[in-house]
Formats: structure tokens, sequence, C-alpha cells
């Protein structure tokens, strides 16, 4: 693991990603969250125990399990707002890393702040996981939304939180790169991003190592944020990543399942 450790901090330190201190934010008061009123998002009340199942713990603010992702998000919110970045994507080296986990959690952190919108969008075209962990229905694929056979709006899906959006998807899609880096998949990703001014928007990738999906996406996005995790992602796998990763803006990497923290879930560097 120090090995694992000693690489990330190497290549940050080449590409010049944050530093490991971070800040806390607390959560704002309800008062200073404007009133949104959804009338064309469809609007879903989440089943707990399905949130339980797969450790998704920012839905609630009394869990002091969230406090590791307010961490995250201080830390990500602000080297977004210095570089004026808008969009993020979550990507891992491989399967089972989890990027979607931390992706929801994020999102959800994220959107409790008053001076922003957040939109999460699910573009795991091969194995697309955001619906099933949040026990979502999808109304509509990527595929017809790309294709304007249906609206974003009836894709879109409020969960709860007054400034949090997810775009599902639960029909994987062959030729996934090359549907990534379509002419209809930019506009609907440019779509995504400029309906709000003050919107961030989060894209739940593929794993790097597998495929191309996500390497071929990257160009679209302003950042990205890597997912490793402690016994499962190895030293030639991070490392691999972070060569895949030196064109674009890393902001920074999730250890997932750190035993070297005090934090039940990761830590972030």
């Amino acid at each position: 693991m120090d090995r694992i450790k000693g690489a990330i901090e190497r290549a940050k330190a080449e590409q010049g990603g944050p530093s490991a201190t971070m800040g806390w934010a607390p959560r704002p008061l309800a008062d200073d969250l404007e009133q949104i009123e959804y009338r064309q998002t469809r609007v879903v009340r989440l089943d707990p125990e399905q949130l339980e199942r797969h450790r998704i713990v920012s839905f609630d603010p009394t869990d002091s399990r969230c406090a590791v992702f307010d961490l995250l998000r201080t830390q990500v919110a602000r080297s977004m707002r210095e570089h004026g970045w808008r969009s993020l994507a979550v990507v891992s080296p491989t399967e089972r890393c989890g990027k979607t986990f931390v992706a929801i959690n994020l999102a959800a952190s994220l959107a409790q702040q008053a001076s922003q919108t957040v939109l999460l969008a699910d573009f795991d075209l091969r194995r697309p996981k955001i619906a099933e962990y949040l026990g979502l229905k999808c109304q509509h694929s990527l595929v017809e939304l790309a294709e304007r056979r249906a609206e974003l709006s009836s894709a879109l899906v409020n969960p709860g939180i007054p400034r949090l959006v997810i775009l599902p998807n639960s029909a994987p899609v062959s030729r996934a790169a090359e549907f990534l880096t379509s002419t209809k998949a930019r506009s609907l990703v440019s779509d995504l991003k400029a309906h709000y001014e003050s919107r961030v928007v989060l894209f739940d990738l593929p794993p790097l190592l597998p495929n191309d999906d996500a390497i071929s996406f990257l160009s679209q996005v302003d950042c990205v944020l890597l997912v490793v995790t402690q016994g499962l992602s190895t030293e030639s796998d991070v490392k691999e990543s972070l060569r895949l990763l030196k064109p674009f803006h890393l902001l920074g990497t999730v250890l997932n399942k750190s035993d070297s923290t005090t934090k039940k879930y990761g830590k972030y560097y």
C-alpha cells in the first residue's frame, strides 16, 4: 500500500495536484437554500434501506459518516472554483474500486452547498450502476436522449435533495467509446453542462484500464477524480492510470477502503 501512496504522491507532484490537507466547511442551514420547485423533473423518494445497502450516506446530513465526503467536497469544490471548472469525471483503474459509490456520495454532499446545483450523470455505458444503487427506474436511455428520441427533462430525477438532479441509465451501450465521442453524445454533454451557470456536473465513467471509453470522453470535462481501492488496485494499475491521465487535469485521488485512516470509507490525497 505504501508503494501505491508513493506513486500517487509522485504523480501529484509532477502534475501539480491538490494538497492532501483538507479544510472543513459546515453544511449550509436550510434557510440558506433557495427554494427549488421541480415541475418537469421527476421527484422520487429513495428507500433508506436501499441506500444503506450500497453505503450511500450523504443523503442524510445527520449521519456522522457524511463527514469524510464533506471533507472531500470541500477540497473538490475549492479546486474547481479556483480554476473556474464546472464538470468533473469520476474514474477508477478497474472495476469494483467504488467509483460509483464515491460519485453519488460526493454529488449529494456538493448539493448541500447553497452556491450551486449539481447534476450526476451515469456515463458508464458498459456497467451503469447509479440507478441500481439508488433504486431508480430509468425512463429513457442515454442513446434515446442523444438521438433526440426523448426529452432530457423526462429522464432527469430529483432524489429529494433540493439542488441535486440525477441522470440515470440502465441500458448498456455497444461500442461505447464510439458513442461517447459521437456528435450526438457531445451535444448531449454540452446541454448538461450549459443548462445552468451555477451547475456542477459529475460524470460517472467506466474504469480506465479495461477499455478506452473513459479516455475517449475526458476531453469533454474540466477535471478528473481517480478512485483506487486498498486490496484491489495494484501499484501497476495506479501507475498506468496516472500515465493515462497525464493529458488531463487530475483533481486528486481517493483511496477507498483505507485501513490507515479512522474514516470508514476512504481517504483523499
